[in-house]
């Protein structure tokens, strides 16, 4: 679809702030790098090989009897025993002497005259979810070596690993809840301006009762009471977020409620639904996205206060702020101070630059060339 003369000239002064036009896509790649985070980080293979059939344990519950084993439970490929059962189609017993047993096959497969079908295993580029216990021998946190790049963690889990799901969940979880605030406060604020007289001063009313609430207080009183979950803390953060996004929308609309043009719909039978929609809506969503940068970095910053005061995310959940707790209580181990520093600075930077270049789009003054 066909950009209209308006939003071409906003996207042509997007393009000229090179700041954020590179921004925005090393932001997109990493996001999107992230959002493969199980292709990329992860304690099952991507494909396996077996007996001439291919397994997708990445997608899919497969048994360790699926692989000539004797469990019913969930196989566990980082195990040389599994391993072993997979690359000599578990015909023979892989507990005592992986390499004599393919050996072995090999020589029975040249006897019988039969080629030995030897399966395989494709691993992801890092062979650890952000879960993944990692065998360090005994030392936590763990330096960043061959194995583990950047280390491990108190409780010897990849701290590549968790980076990666930590910054899928912290962008995903900011945008949602920036999503939902913004619409919440945009119908309110739109509400209030439009119509003004009584309708204003209730809401107005309301919010600053609403606003007086210690919601930090609130959030850490209810998520001690009904326990740490995901979906909780997003509610709680809307239902405290959006009052900070119907200021400016108000205003926009108490502004041009009475301009000539409105009168002239109004007079004209518009619809008022259709009168803020249309014409008062899109002149006052500019002053919005000049504090959407603020509105998302606020919101992964106050994720990652929750969760460093040990009040966000459940402990089973990849947190950038339990990163950074850990590096406080781990002095002895910086690897994990610095990864923590860089992980949070490059992603609010990002984030900040994309939208002063969004900010200045939409600003009809300026114009770049």
């Amino acid at each position: 679809m066909a950009l209209s003369s308006l939003n071409q000239r906003r996207w042509r002064n997007f393009k000229a702030n090179r700041r954020a036009y590179w921004s925005l896509w090393i932001f997109l790649v990493l996001y999107g790098l992230s959002l493969c985070a199980e292709l990329l980080a992860n304690d099952r293979p991507i494909l396996v090989k077996y007996e001439g059939d291919f397994y997708t344990p990445i997608l899919k519950f497969y048994p360790e009897t699926a692989f000539g084993g004797d469990l019913r439970t969930e196989a566990d490929y980082t195990t040389p025993e599994v391993q072993c059962l997979i690359v000599t189609a578990g015909s023979l017993d892989c507990w005592d002497d992986p390499d004599g047993i393919k050996a072995e096959a090999e020589e029975k497969g040249t006897a019988a005259g039969k080629p030995v079908d030897r399966g395989w295993i494709v691993w992801p580029l890092i062979p650890y979810s952000f879960k993944t216990i990692v065998n360090t021998g005994g030392i936590v946190p763990g330096p960043p070596t061959a194995q583990n790049w950047l280390g491990t963690d108190d409780t010897s889990r990849d701290v590549l690993a968790r980076v990666i799901y930590g910054f899928r969940l912290s962008v995903t979880f900011a945008l949602v809840v920036v999503a939902l605030t913004t619409v919440i406060g945009v119908i309110a604020g739109a509400v209030q301006g439009y119509f003004g007289g009584l309708t204003d001063l209730l809401m107005q009313r309301f919010i600053e009762i609403w606003a007086a609430v210690p919601d930090l207080y609130v959030i850490i009183i209810l998520t001690a009471i009904l326990g740490k979950s995901v979906w909780l803390l997003l509610v709680l953060m809307v239902v405290f977020g959006w009052i900070s996004r119907v200021g400016v929308i108000r205003a926009e609309f108490l502004r041009a409620r009475n301009f000539e043009y409105v009168r002239a719909a109004k007079a004209l039978g518009v619809s008022d639904w259709r009168i803020m929609t249309r014409h008062l809506l899109p002149n006052a969503m500019v002053a919005t996205l000049t504090l959407l940068p603020f509105a998302i970095t606020g919101t992964i910053g106050a994720l990652a206060s929750l969760d460093y005061i040990g009040f966000g995310l459940p402990a089973d959940q990849p947190s950038l702020g339990a990163l950074t707790r850990q590096a406080q209580q781990n002095l002895q181990a910086p690897h994990l101070a610095f990864v923590a520093f860089f992980t949070f600075a490059i992603m609010l930077s990002l984030l900040v630059f994309i939208f002063e270049g969004v900010r200045d789009a939409f600003d009809p003054r300026k114009t770049f060339r």
